[in-house]
């Protein structure tokens, strides 16, 4: 049985091989990542110094990026924009990821009249965009780093369901858990040692999709003003006080917004490379 059991795990990981996708995703979003971690304690400059005869200066090696409006440094603002971005994007996939995991096996698994009423509701929340279902529950909550996190988790929570709902059905029925019934496992080692290990492949995929969304929309929360507030820096934030110096300082907007394409293709990379 336990040889079955990891014949099965082996065959699932054992799909996921590197690749050039892979390895440029893997690269891109780790060096995002190692930006985000440096920016958490140190910057090139203050994100809050101002300086007004610096104001809009073009970039150059004093200012790699430029300065804003008020004279601040838009390289050190972009480098804890990204570890803002990298932080709430992360927790937010770990809360809406572990709860959907519970939720989606024990539907997935049993089934019956709890599978269908948890599914209704997981299809209404599903027919509103997303975006403006965080926008609601930021409404209630208040601004915050926190608060996005909450909302935007509960907002990608029946997506994560549905995914890990589908494989636990595709999952429950297959041989290798018929034995384990036959031998007395219990269902939540059944669900948790045997089926699980078995979706991750599919659930990582899942995961990198989610973290794209999260981080789109975390930026167009904060592009709105109802995300991450001043002082903190964040990248959509930046994009809205930039969009009225389009003409006169354009590399204020082209920062953080190629900045944001970057992020996302990284992890779009992950994602497609996993899928070969």
């Amino acid at each position: 049985m336990k040889l079955l059991e990891m014949k099965h795990i082996k065959k699932s990981f054992g799909e996921l091989k590197l690749n050039k996708y892979l390895i440029a995703g893997l690269i891109i979003t780790g060096i995002v990542i190692i930006i985000g971690i440096i920016s958490a304690f140190a910057t090139p400059y203050s994100t809050t110094q101002m300086s007004a005869s610096e104001k809009f200066a073009a970039p150059s090696l004093k200012h790699i990026m430029g300065t804003d409006n008020f004279g601040r440094d838009i390289f050190s603002r972009v480098m804890q924009g990204i570890g803002t971005t990298v932080l709430i994007s992360t927790l937010t996939i770990a809360f809406s990821g572990t709860i959907g995991i519970i939720i989606g096996a024990f539907t997935g698994y049993f089934g019956g009249i709890i599978d269908e009423i948890i599914m209704r509701i997981n299809d209404a929340l599903n027919s509103f965009p997303s975006i403006l279902l965080a926008l609601v529950v930021i409404s209630v909550l208040g601004t915050g780093k926190q608060n996005v996190i909450l909302s935007l988790g509960i907002v990608f929570i029946p997506s994560f369901v549905r995914i890990v709902r589908g494989e636990f059905i595709r999952l429950r029925d297959a041989e290798y858990i018929k034995n384990a019934r036959l031998m007395g496992v219990s269902s939540l080692r059944i669900m948790f040692v045997h089926i699980l290990p078995n979706i991750m492949p599919t659930f990582i995929v899942s995961l990198t999709v989610g973290i794209n969304n999260a981080i789109l929309a975390e930026s167009g929360m904060s592009y709105l003003g109802i995300g991450v507030q001043p002082p903190d820096a964040s990248l959509g934030k930046m994009l809205s006080d930039a969009q009225g110096y389009l003409f006169n300082a354009p590399w204020y907007a082209l920062a953080p917004g190629i900045t944001i394409v970057i992020i996302v293709l990284g992890v779009s990379l992950i994602g497609e490379g996993l899928r070969k």
